[in-house]
């Protein structure tokens, strides 16, 4: 059975090129599944030989999910930026969840879920 995620495009937060960090391990894990993935770290860089992106506002063309793998103190400024680019779900993982973010994110009639996409998802 295709995972529904599968046809949408996928932007994580809080991207890494350290292999020990969660940022690394779902984008490289959705990337070699065949995701559409795209990396937002403010740094840039590569990871796996894909670019990663300053700001979610320079991804080229539309994204469906967010993954947020980054600071609490960070998310609502994310969460407005995704909802700036159109963005309609956003999973906050264990470790970047925050109330206000949460709150902000469904007020703004975005599907906001505190969960691991990866485990959900039978990615992992």
């Amino acid at each position: 059975m295709p995972n529904p995620y599968q046809n949408k495009t996928i932007a994580v937060f809080g991207v890494s090129q350290d292999p020990a960090k969660y940022g690394y391990k779902i984008f490289h894990t959705l990337a070699q599944k065949g995701f559409t993935v795209y990396g937002i770290n403010p740094k840039g860089g590569q990871v796996d030989g894909r670019n990663l992106y300053a700001a979610l506002a320079d991804v080229p063309g539309p994204v469906d999910v967010a993954v947020m793998v980054i600071p609490p103190a960070g998310l609502l400024s994310a969460v407005q930026a995704c909802k700036a680019k159109g963005v309609k779900e956003i999973w906050f993982q264990p470790g970047a969840q925050e109330d206000g973010a949460f709150v902000w994110a469904t007020a703004a009639g975005l599907t906001a879920v505190n969960a691991c996409f990866m485990a959900e998802n039978g990615l992992w």
